[in-house]
């Protein structure tokens, strides 16, 4: 569109925006939130209608900066838009019991006919095949039929659409993420995004440090328990892009974020994305190439020597400065002195993940289908969790009861042929920044797995949106990968 088309887009955009605003104030009485809500629905439709690519960077930014769930002792703006709870349940709506959508399904949907309605208009739009598409079909279309067998054995539909709802949308933006970013361009504008919005959750949860006087306040976490996981990706963009280079800016940028991204780690306590951290830079060891490993070794490795020495010095401490290291102590030990206050969190755990044992031996080739409650030899304690007969905190083996061991080879062999084509890909790219946006949307993979064998992350949607976004650009990168490099000239103006 040109300077015409985007001065005449502006202008009518302003004005249908003044008007309905103008006409809600007056309709509801001044209900202020009420306009600011339909001005920001305006908002998303036009600019989704303008270009989509702009569309799915507002959503994305939308999943990352909005929380799914409560934190506990703070009830921020954030959560209260309600972005991700069903309409039945949203406060500044009437009453719609069999409303079980939420913004979030809607906007997506929006999102993907819009794009149907240009592909019907543009009929030159290019397709980018999706990587590992056989594999992935066939983990896709297991989950269907476990989802189907488990209403077949008398399972319950809303908890199986909770069980499966991240799964979904893990699954569109797999595929359709594709079909949108294809320049590389599209691809920077999307990293930027994707670092706004989890600085500003890294920011979020420091903020809160230090309104509780630089301590924890006594709450379990200051942070969703997913955004570790996102600190941590751009933590390994960070160390991409410092060994291939780049796009220059981005690499500034993670810099002087990456103070607030550790301390946001930090205060989010979360013990399993420890445990996925170590795993993800293992995994990025391992990809990289003789000359960059040991350039990256020479920095883990002493950095590894002084946590060892910190943990050894604070094992026993109750100071502010070794909270970390109670962390990880609580982490591996079940007794209940050296474990402390997360001593039955960890009982849990134990008890969970027998009985998730106990009903695999019931229904090892099938599994028990979605909707269907595991076996409880065992009995529980009551936590809060609503769905806590449904799924378990250990998401990986949960997966093997739900879906049995032919839906579990499917959902294996999906993500290691995943990631063993994106390391074919890493290895042929000589874009340094597609280089390393590539080694992100690879280890990604690792880093979510890890963290979901400890805590709930298969079934949150934020995270897995992510994921899905990030393992999504790899057929854009694989296609890029073709194309002959830019001019020195180019590269110096970038």
């Amino acid at each position: 569109m040109g300077l015409r088309g985007e001065s005449f887009f502006v202008v009518a955009l302003a004005v249908v925006s003044a008007v309905a605003l103008s006409a809600i104030l007056v309709v509801t009485d001044g209900n202020l939130f009420a306009g600011v809500a339909f001005l920001g629905v305006l908002t998303v439709v036009f600019v989704t209608a303008y270009r989509v690519d702009w569309g799915l960077f507002l959503f994305i930014s939308m999943v990352l900066v909005f929380d799914e769930g409560v934190i506990p002792g703070f009830q921020p703006l954030t959560y209260k838009v309600s972005f991700f709870r069903n309409l039945k349940e949203n406060p500044y709506l009437p009453s719609l019991q069999a409303a079980v959508v939420n913004p979030l399904e809607i906007y997506l949907f929006f999102l993907v006919l819009t794009w149907f309605i240009l592909l019907s208009v543009k009929r030159n739009l290019m397709f980018n095949k999706v990587t590992a598409w056989f594999s992935a079909v066939l983990f896709f279309g297991a989950a269907v039929v476990s989802f189907s067998y488990g209403m077949k054995r008398g399972g319950e539909f809303l908890p199986a659409l909770w069980e499966l709802r991240a799964v979904f949308y893990f699954g569109l933006m797999y595929f359709f993420v594709p079909q949108i970013i294809q320049t590389e361009e599209q691809i920077r504008s999307l990293i930027w995004v994707c670092m706004g919005a989890i600085a500003f959750k890294a920011f979020q949860g420091i903020e809160r440090f230090v309104e509780m006087g630089f301590s924890f306040g006594g709450f379990p976490t200051l942070t969703n328990h997913e955004d570790p996981v996102f600190f941590v990706s751009l933590i390994v963009m960070l160390l991409s892009l410092s060994l291939f280079g780049g796009y220059e800016k981005q690499r500034r940028v993670l810099q002087w974020l990456l103070i607030p991204l550790i301390v946001g780690f930090i205060v989010a306590q979360r013990r399993a994305a420890y445990a996925s951290f170590a795993a993800t830079i293992v995994a990025f060891l391992f990809l990289l190439p003789r000359k960059e490993l040991w350039r990256v070794l020479r920095i883990v490795l002493p950095l590894t020597l002084v946590f060892g020495v910190y943990l050894a010095g604070f094992w026993n401490s109750d100071s502010r400065v070794g909270s970390v290291a109670r962390l990880v102590k609580s982490s591996l030990s079940n007794d209940p002195e050296e474990a402390g206050e997360r001593y039955y969190s960890n009982l849990y755990r134990v008890h969970e993940r027998y009985d998730l044992a106990m009903t695999v031996r019931s229904k090892p080739l099938t599994g028990i289908g979605f909707g269907n409650k595991y076996d409880r030899p065992i009995e529980l304690a009551r936590i809060s969790f609503p769905l806590r007969e449904f799924i378990a905190h250990n998401e990986i083996l949960w997966l093997l009861v739900k879906m049995g061991s032919i839906g579990y080879f499917c959902f294996w062999l999906f993500f290691i042929s995943f990631v063993f084509r994106g390391a074919s890909v890493f290895s042929q790219l000589r874009n340094a920044y597609l280089k390393s946006v590539c080694a992100v949307s690879v280890v990604v993979v690792i880093n979510q797995l890890v963290v979901s064998y400890y805590d709930l992350q298969l079934t949150y949607p934020r995270n897995m949106i992510y994921l899905g976004v990030l393992m999504g650009l790899l057929p854009t990168l694989e296609t890029l990968s073709k194309q002959p490099l830019p001019s020195q000239m180019e590269v110096s103006r970038s």
